[in-house]
């Protein structure tokens, strides 16, 4: 038997499917800058079975608040004022959480170690030492995501291998 392959990094046209598919709105992707820590990003934490990481996904906070607008379909003034404040509300997290979930589909397939979300670091939230290690490594993707009717922002996925 052999044993499963690590999860590959996604390409662009994989992100801006998943996310098409999920709000029903046009999504345009092209490569971005890469999103910092110190810039108030969501870290979503990916784990495979045995509980070790297998990726990160960062978003700045105006793409996390427009992922959250458009899953939960809020008004665009509301979530310009939450990042005008630098804080998204727990219901802009909880959609946030429900994107970056479906997102962990990216990472899966027939042959591929399982990978399921295992964490959401809100904006601004501390992150332990070595999710911080690892949001600076090198095997990466960083895109600018727009999405009709909302706005533009940053999401980087880092693979943990």
């Amino acid at each position: 038997m052999t044993a499963p392959a690590p999860a590959l990094l996604p390409n662009p046209k994989d992100v801006r499917d998943l996310l098409e598919s999920l709000f029903g709105k046009d999504v345009t992707v092209a490569p971005g800058d890469p999103v910092s820590l110190n810039a108030k990003a969501a870290v979503a934490v990916y784990v495979d079975p045995t509980m070790a990481t297998t990726a990160l996904c960062l978003l700045d906070i105006r793409l996390a608040a427009w992922l959250a607008g458009a899953l939960a379909l809020l008004p665009k003034g509301g979530l310009e004022d939450a990042i005008d404040e630098g804080e998204l509300s727990p219901m802009h997290l909880e959609a946030v959480y429900e994107v970056v979930n479906i997102a962990a589909s990216m990472f899966n397939g027939e042959g591929i170690n399982h990978s399921k979300l295992y964490k959401l670091y809100a904006p601004g939230e501390s992150v332990p030492g070595d999710i911080a290690g690892l949001a600076a490594a090198f095997n990466r993707i960083d895109l600018k995501v727009d999405v009709a009717g909302y706005g533009s922002g940053n999401l980087s996925i880092v693979m943990a291998h």
